[in-house]
Protein backbone atom coordinates (compact mmCIF):
# COMPACT_ATOMS: atom_id res chain seq x y z
CA UNK A 1 0.00 0.00 0.00
CA UNK A 2 1.31 3.44 -0.90
CA UNK A 3 2.36 5.52 2.11
CA UNK A 4 0.46 8.65 3.05
CA UNK A 5 1.83 11.95 1.73
CA UNK A 6 1.75 13.24 5.28
CA UNK A 7 4.45 10.80 6.35
CA UNK A 8 7.98 12.07 6.94
CA UNK A 9 10.17 10.37 4.32
CA UNK A 10 13.43 11.81 5.63
CA UNK A 11 16.20 9.24 5.65
CA UNK A 12 19.73 10.24 6.65
CA UNK A 13 22.05 7.22 6.62
CA UNK A 14 24.50 7.54 9.53
CA UNK A 15 23.92 11.35 9.41
CA UNK A 16 27.33 11.66 7.76
CA UNK A 17 28.86 11.76 4.31
CA UNK A 18 32.60 12.25 3.81
CA UNK A 19 33.00 13.11 7.50
CA UNK A 20 30.47 15.94 7.27
CA UNK A 21 27.39 15.97 9.47
CA UNK A 22 24.29 17.56 7.98
CA UNK A 23 22.27 19.39 10.55
CA UNK A 24 18.93 20.64 9.27
CA UNK A 25 17.41 23.60 11.05
CA UNK A 26 13.69 23.73 11.74
CA UNK A 27 13.72 27.31 10.45
CA UNK A 28 13.67 28.18 6.76
CA UNK A 29 14.70 31.76 6.02
CA UNK A 30 13.07 33.06 2.81
CA UNK A 31 13.12 36.23 0.69
CA UNK A 32 9.55 37.17 -0.18
CA UNK A 33 7.84 39.50 -2.60
CA UNK A 34 4.86 40.59 -0.48
CA UNK A 35 3.26 42.44 -3.35
CA UNK A 36 4.34 44.64 -6.26
CA UNK A 37 7.39 46.67 -5.20
CA UNK A 38 7.59 45.32 -1.61
CA UNK A 39 10.18 42.81 -0.35
CA UNK A 40 10.40 41.19 3.08
CA UNK A 41 12.23 38.41 4.90
CA UNK A 42 10.29 35.67 6.62
CA UNK A 43 11.13 32.65 8.74
CA UNK A 44 9.01 29.65 7.84
CA UNK A 45 9.12 26.01 8.93
CA UNK A 46 11.63 23.90 7.00
CA UNK A 47 9.65 21.97 4.38
CA UNK A 48 9.10 18.24 4.83
CA UNK A 49 9.83 15.89 1.95
CA UNK A 50 6.49 15.49 0.13
CA UNK A 51 7.33 12.01 -1.21
CA UNK A 52 9.91 9.29 -0.64
CA UNK A 53 11.63 10.30 -3.88
CA UNK A 54 12.28 13.90 -2.90
CA UNK A 55 15.43 15.46 -1.46
CA UNK A 56 15.97 18.55 0.66
CA UNK A 57 18.50 20.95 -0.84
CA UNK A 58 20.28 23.62 1.15
CA UNK A 59 20.39 26.47 -1.35
CA UNK A 60 23.87 27.97 -1.69
CA UNK A 61 23.61 30.22 -4.74
CA UNK A 62 20.75 31.71 -6.76
CA UNK A 63 20.92 33.81 -9.91
CA UNK A 64 18.50 36.67 -10.52
CA UNK A 65 16.37 36.28 -13.64
CA UNK A 66 14.57 39.03 -15.51
CA UNK A 67 11.27 37.39 -14.58
CA UNK A 68 12.07 37.84 -10.86
CA UNK A 69 12.67 41.55 -11.45
CA UNK A 70 9.48 41.80 -13.53
CA UNK A 71 7.35 40.31 -10.75
CA UNK A 72 8.91 42.78 -8.31
CA UNK A 73 8.31 45.81 -10.52
CA UNK A 74 4.95 44.89 -12.05
CA UNK A 75 3.41 42.25 -9.79
CA UNK A 76 2.58 39.98 -12.69
CA UNK A 77 3.75 38.38 -15.92
CA UNK A 78 0.85 37.77 -18.28
CA UNK A 79 -1.72 35.58 -16.50
CA UNK A 80 0.58 34.91 -13.51
CA UNK A 81 -0.30 37.45 -10.82
CA UNK A 82 1.28 37.85 -7.38
CA UNK A 83 -1.84 37.65 -5.20
CA UNK A 84 -0.12 36.45 -2.02
CA UNK A 85 3.46 36.63 -0.68
CA UNK A 86 5.76 34.82 -3.12
CA UNK A 87 9.29 33.51 -2.53
CA UNK A 88 11.32 34.56 -5.57
CA UNK A 89 14.21 32.80 -7.33
CA UNK A 90 14.52 29.77 -9.60
CA UNK A 91 18.15 29.72 -10.83
CA UNK A 92 19.67 27.75 -7.96
CA UNK A 93 22.22 25.20 -6.85
CA UNK A 94 22.96 23.75 -3.45
CA UNK A 95 23.85 20.74 -1.33
CA UNK A 96 21.62 17.78 -0.52
CA UNK A 97 21.03 17.58 3.23
CA UNK A 98 18.15 15.09 3.38
CA UNK A 99 17.10 12.19 1.15
CA UNK A 100 13.80 10.39 0.89
CA UNK A 101 13.86 6.67 1.62
CA UNK A 102 13.43 5.70 -2.06
CA UNK A 103 16.10 8.05 -3.47
CA UNK A 104 18.62 5.92 -5.37
CA UNK A 105 20.83 8.18 -7.45
CA UNK A 106 21.74 10.92 -4.98
CA UNK A 107 23.37 11.05 -1.56
CA UNK A 108 23.94 13.48 1.26
CA UNK A 109 26.52 16.10 0.41
CA UNK A 110 26.01 15.98 -3.36
CA UNK A 111 26.31 19.41 -4.95
CA UNK A 112 23.41 19.77 -7.37
CA UNK A 113 21.86 22.12 -9.90
CA UNK A 114 18.13 22.37 -9.31
CA UNK A 115 15.74 22.17 -12.25
CA UNK A 116 12.94 24.37 -10.91
CA UNK A 117 9.90 23.17 -12.85
CA UNK A 118 8.16 19.90 -11.92
CA UNK A 119 5.47 18.57 -14.30
CA UNK A 120 2.64 16.11 -13.65
CA UNK A 121 4.53 13.30 -15.48
CA UNK A 122 1.35 11.67 -16.80
CA UNK A 123 -0.26 14.02 -19.34
CA UNK A 124 0.06 13.85 -23.12
CA UNK A 125 2.95 16.32 -23.16
CA UNK A 126 4.88 14.73 -20.30
CA UNK A 127 4.57 11.25 -21.79
CA UNK A 128 5.43 12.64 -25.23
CA UNK A 129 8.77 14.11 -24.12
CA UNK A 130 7.63 17.74 -23.88
CA UNK A 131 7.11 18.13 -20.16
CA UNK A 132 7.87 21.85 -20.41
CA UNK A 133 4.39 22.21 -21.95
CA UNK A 134 2.60 20.42 -19.09
CA UNK A 135 -0.52 22.30 -17.97
CA UNK A 136 0.08 21.20 -14.39
CA UNK A 137 3.70 22.41 -14.28
CA UNK A 138 4.69 23.75 -10.88
CA UNK A 139 7.50 26.19 -11.62
CA UNK A 140 9.46 27.90 -8.86
CA UNK A 141 8.68 31.60 -8.35
CA UNK A 142 5.73 31.47 -10.74
CA UNK A 143 2.58 32.32 -8.74
CA UNK A 144 1.40 30.64 -6.64
CA UNK A 145 4.47 28.35 -6.40
CA UNK A 146 7.24 29.61 -4.10
CA UNK A 147 10.80 29.88 -5.39
CA UNK A 148 14.28 29.05 -4.21
CA UNK A 149 15.54 32.18 -2.43
CA UNK A 150 15.43 30.25 0.81
CA UNK A 151 17.58 28.21 3.16
CA UNK A 152 15.99 24.94 2.07
CA UNK A 153 14.00 23.74 -0.94
CA UNK A 154 12.49 20.34 -1.71
CA UNK A 155 13.06 18.80 -5.15
CA UNK A 156 12.22 15.45 -6.77
CA UNK A 157 15.34 13.31 -7.15
CA UNK A 158 15.22 13.35 -10.95
CA UNK A 159 15.14 17.16 -11.06
CA UNK A 160 18.51 17.44 -9.30
CA UNK A 161 21.70 17.20 -11.37
CA UNK A 162 24.98 16.40 -9.67
CA UNK A 163 27.73 18.91 -10.43
CA UNK A 164 31.13 17.53 -11.49
CA UNK A 165 34.06 18.64 -9.32
CA UNK A 166 35.25 21.25 -11.83
CA UNK A 167 31.94 23.13 -11.80
CA UNK A 168 31.45 25.68 -9.02
CA UNK A 169 28.21 26.06 -7.10
CA UNK A 170 27.74 29.50 -8.70
CA UNK A 171 28.03 27.97 -12.16
CA UNK A 172 25.58 25.32 -11.03
CA UNK A 173 23.00 28.03 -10.36
CA UNK A 174 23.41 29.30 -13.91
CA UNK A 175 22.78 25.89 -15.45
CA UNK A 176 19.14 27.05 -15.53
CA UNK A 177 19.61 29.93 -18.04
CA UNK A 178 22.20 27.84 -19.89
CA UNK A 179 19.53 25.17 -20.36
CA UNK A 180 17.29 27.75 -22.03
CA UNK A 181 20.05 28.43 -24.55
CA UNK A 182 20.63 24.71 -25.05
CA UNK A 183 16.91 24.22 -25.68
CA UNK A 184 16.93 26.99 -28.32
CA UNK A 185 19.95 25.49 -30.06
CA UNK A 186 18.46 21.99 -30.04
CA UNK A 187 15.18 23.30 -31.48
CA UNK A 188 17.20 24.85 -34.31
CA UNK A 189 19.39 21.74 -34.72
CA UNK A 190 22.53 23.89 -34.63
CA UNK A 191 25.40 21.88 -36.08
CA UNK A 192 29.00 22.06 -37.26
CA UNK A 193 29.74 24.74 -39.83
CA UNK A 194 26.46 26.62 -39.57
CA UNK A 195 26.10 30.38 -39.41
CA UNK A 196 24.05 31.52 -36.43
CA UNK A 197 22.67 35.01 -35.80
CA UNK A 198 21.61 35.88 -32.24
CA UNK A 199 19.54 39.01 -31.78
CA UNK A 200 20.30 40.46 -28.36
CA UNK A 201 23.41 40.21 -26.19
CA UNK A 202 21.81 39.97 -22.77
CA UNK A 203 22.42 36.87 -20.63
CA UNK A 204 20.25 34.53 -22.73
CA UNK A 205 21.60 35.91 -26.01
CA UNK A 206 25.18 35.51 -24.81
CA UNK A 207 24.49 31.94 -23.73
CA UNK A 208 22.88 31.18 -27.10
CA UNK A 209 26.10 32.42 -28.73
CA UNK A 210 28.18 30.23 -26.43
CA UNK A 211 26.11 27.11 -27.04
CA UNK A 212 26.05 27.64 -30.81
CA UNK A 213 29.84 27.97 -30.81
CA UNK A 214 30.19 24.89 -28.59
CA UNK A 215 28.02 22.88 -30.99
CA UNK A 216 30.28 23.78 -33.91
CA UNK A 217 28.80 26.88 -35.56
CA UNK A 218 31.49 28.51 -37.71
CA UNK A 219 29.98 32.00 -37.57
CA UNK A 220 28.21 33.35 -34.48
CA UNK A 221 26.87 36.88 -34.74
CA UNK A 222 25.56 38.88 -31.78
CA UNK A 223 23.52 42.07 -32.20
CA UNK A 224 22.54 44.68 -29.63
CA UNK A 225 22.20 48.43 -29.17
CA UNK A 226 24.62 48.68 -26.23
CA UNK A 227 28.32 48.95 -27.08
CA UNK A 228 29.53 47.38 -23.82
CA UNK A 229 27.41 44.29 -24.40
CA UNK A 230 28.73 43.91 -27.93
CA UNK A 231 32.32 44.23 -26.72
CA UNK A 232 31.72 41.54 -24.13
CA UNK A 233 29.99 39.30 -26.69
CA UNK A 234 33.01 39.55 -28.97
CA UNK A 235 35.33 38.47 -26.17
CA UNK A 236 32.95 35.82 -24.90
CA UNK A 237 31.62 33.74 -27.79
CA UNK A 238 30.66 35.77 -30.86
CA UNK A 239 32.79 35.73 -33.99
CA UNK A 240 31.09 38.94 -35.21
CA UNK A 241 28.95 41.69 -33.66
CA UNK A 242 26.61 44.29 -35.08
CA UNK A 243 25.09 47.37 -33.44
CA UNK A 244 21.47 47.74 -34.48
CA UNK A 245 20.64 51.05 -36.12
CA UNK A 246 17.42 53.07 -36.35
CA UNK A 247 16.82 51.84 -39.88
CA UNK A 248 14.30 49.66 -41.64
CA UNK A 249 14.59 45.98 -40.71
CA UNK A 250 15.75 45.04 -44.20
CA UNK A 251 18.49 47.68 -44.00
CA UNK A 252 19.79 46.32 -40.68
CA UNK A 253 19.60 42.80 -42.11
CA UNK A 254 21.53 43.81 -45.20
CA UNK A 255 24.21 45.45 -43.06
CA UNK A 256 24.50 42.33 -40.89
CA UNK A 257 24.84 40.07 -43.92
CA UNK A 258 27.43 42.24 -45.65
CA UNK A 259 29.55 43.18 -42.62
CA UNK A 260 29.56 39.69 -41.09
CA UNK A 261 30.32 37.71 -44.22
CA UNK A 262 27.00 35.89 -44.65
CA UNK A 263 25.72 37.13 -48.03
CA UNK A 264 23.09 34.37 -48.21
CA UNK A 265 22.00 34.89 -44.62
CA UNK A 266 22.18 32.79 -41.44
CA UNK A 267 20.95 29.20 -41.33
CA UNK A 268 19.75 29.84 -37.78
CA UNK A 269 18.40 33.04 -36.24
CA UNK A 270 17.63 33.13 -32.51
CA UNK A 271 15.82 36.19 -31.21
CA UNK A 272 16.56 36.84 -27.54
CA UNK A 273 15.05 40.32 -27.42
CA UNK A 274 11.31 40.16 -28.05
CA UNK A 275 11.71 43.51 -29.84
CA UNK A 276 9.72 43.87 -33.06
CA UNK A 277 12.52 45.62 -34.98
CA UNK A 278 15.00 42.87 -34.09
CA UNK A 279 12.60 40.07 -34.98
CA UNK A 280 11.80 41.71 -38.31
CA UNK A 281 15.48 42.21 -39.11
CA UNK A 282 16.15 38.60 -38.18
CA UNK A 283 13.55 37.42 -40.66
CA UNK A 284 15.27 39.36 -43.45
CA UNK A 285 18.69 38.02 -42.40
CA UNK A 286 17.52 34.40 -42.32
CA UNK A 287 18.82 32.16 -45.07
CA UNK A 288 16.35 30.41 -47.37
CA UNK A 289 15.26 27.17 -45.76
CA UNK A 290 16.62 28.31 -42.40
CA UNK A 291 15.20 28.13 -38.89
CA UNK A 292 14.06 31.08 -36.77
CA UNK A 293 13.76 30.43 -33.00
CA UNK A 294 11.82 32.89 -30.84
CA UNK A 295 13.22 32.96 -27.31
CA UNK A 296 12.65 36.56 -26.22
CA UNK A 297 9.34 37.90 -24.95
CA UNK A 298 8.21 41.47 -25.54
CA UNK A 299 4.98 42.99 -26.76
CA UNK A 300 2.17 40.43 -27.11
CA UNK A 301 1.63 41.33 -30.77
CA UNK A 302 4.64 41.58 -33.12
CA UNK A 303 4.58 42.57 -36.79
CA UNK A 304 7.07 41.20 -39.29
CA UNK A 305 7.07 40.39 -43.01
CA UNK A 306 5.22 37.12 -43.42
CA UNK A 307 5.76 37.36 -47.17
CA UNK A 308 9.53 37.50 -46.69
CA UNK A 309 9.38 34.54 -44.33
CA UNK A 310 7.16 32.41 -46.56
CA UNK A 311 9.26 33.07 -49.65
CA UNK A 312 12.18 31.44 -47.84
CA UNK A 313 10.22 28.31 -46.88
CA UNK A 314 11.73 28.79 -43.45
CA UNK A 315 10.74 27.27 -40.11
CA UNK A 316 9.54 29.40 -37.21
CA UNK A 317 9.80 27.82 -33.76
CA UNK A 318 8.99 29.22 -30.36
CA UNK A 319 11.03 28.18 -27.35
CA UNK A 320 9.60 27.72 -23.86
CA UNK A 321 11.97 27.02 -20.96
CA UNK A 322 13.67 23.62 -21.41
CA UNK A 323 12.88 19.95 -21.63
CA UNK A 324 14.31 16.44 -21.36
CA UNK A 325 18.07 16.33 -21.74
CA UNK A 326 18.68 20.08 -21.68
CA UNK A 327 20.06 20.23 -18.12
CA UNK A 328 22.22 17.16 -18.72
CA UNK A 329 23.71 18.56 -21.93
CA UNK A 330 24.33 21.92 -20.24
CA UNK A 331 26.36 20.24 -17.53
CA UNK A 332 28.32 18.24 -20.14
CA UNK A 333 29.18 21.47 -21.96
CA UNK A 334 30.41 22.96 -18.69
CA UNK A 335 32.31 19.87 -17.62
CA UNK A 336 34.17 19.78 -20.95
CA UNK A 337 34.96 23.53 -20.72
CA UNK A 338 33.10 24.22 -23.97
CA UNK A 339 30.95 26.87 -22.28
CA UNK A 340 32.16 29.39 -19.69
CA UNK A 341 29.68 30.61 -17.10
CA UNK A 342 32.14 32.20 -14.68
CA UNK A 343 32.71 35.10 -17.07
CA UNK A 344 29.04 36.04 -16.86
CA UNK A 345 28.98 36.43 -13.06
CA UNK A 346 29.68 40.10 -12.46
CA UNK A 347 27.95 40.76 -9.12
CA UNK A 348 27.41 38.72 -5.96
CA UNK A 349 25.41 39.57 -2.84
CA UNK A 350 24.76 38.13 0.60
CA UNK A 351 21.24 36.89 1.33
CA UNK A 352 20.75 39.85 3.67
CA UNK A 353 21.36 42.19 0.72
CA UNK A 354 18.93 40.53 -1.69
CA UNK A 355 16.90 43.72 -2.19
CA UNK A 356 20.07 45.55 -3.18
CA UNK A 357 20.84 42.74 -5.63
CA UNK A 358 17.44 43.19 -7.28
CA UNK A 359 17.95 46.95 -7.53
CA UNK A 360 21.36 46.44 -9.12
CA UNK A 361 19.93 44.00 -11.64
CA UNK A 362 17.07 46.36 -12.50
CA UNK A 363 19.66 49.03 -13.31
CA UNK A 364 21.23 46.54 -15.74
CA UNK A 365 24.53 46.61 -13.86
CA UNK A 366 26.77 43.80 -15.10
CA UNK A 367 25.50 40.60 -16.67
CA UNK A 368 24.53 38.01 -14.05
CA UNK A 369 24.01 38.54 -10.34
CA UNK A 370 24.26 35.80 -7.73
CA UNK A 371 22.62 35.88 -4.29
CA UNK A 372 24.15 33.49 -1.77
CA UNK A 373 21.93 31.47 0.53
CA UNK A 374 21.42 32.30 4.21
CA UNK A 375 24.55 31.59 6.29
CA UNK A 376 26.49 30.48 3.20
CA UNK A 377 30.19 31.16 3.04
CA UNK A 378 30.27 33.69 0.23
CA UNK A 379 33.58 35.27 -0.79
CA UNK A 380 33.58 38.56 -2.69
CA UNK A 381 30.00 39.55 -2.02
CA UNK A 382 28.03 42.80 -2.20
CA UNK A 383 29.36 44.16 -5.45
CA UNK A 384 31.69 42.94 -8.12
CA UNK A 385 33.69 39.75 -7.35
Amino acid sequence: MAPSLSEDYTHIPESKTNDHTFQVSEENRVFVLQHKGKFAYETRPTPKLPTSRHVLVKIIATGICGSDVHYWQHGRIGPFVVEQPLVLGHESAGIIVQCGSDVKGLKLGDRVAVEPGVPCRSCEFCRGGKYNLCDEMRFAATPPVDGTLATYYTVPEDFCFVLPPNISIEEGALVEPLSIAVHCSRLASVSVGQKVLVMGAGPIGLLCCAVAKALGASVVIATDIVDSRLKFAQRYAATHTYKMQKDLPEVNAGNIMSSCGIPAGAEVVIDATGVAACIAAGVFALKKGGTFVQAGLGAPDIVFSVGEFCSKEASYKSSFRYGPGDYALSIKLLESNRVDLKALITHTFKFESAAEAFASTSRKEGIKTIIYGPDSDAPGVNGSP
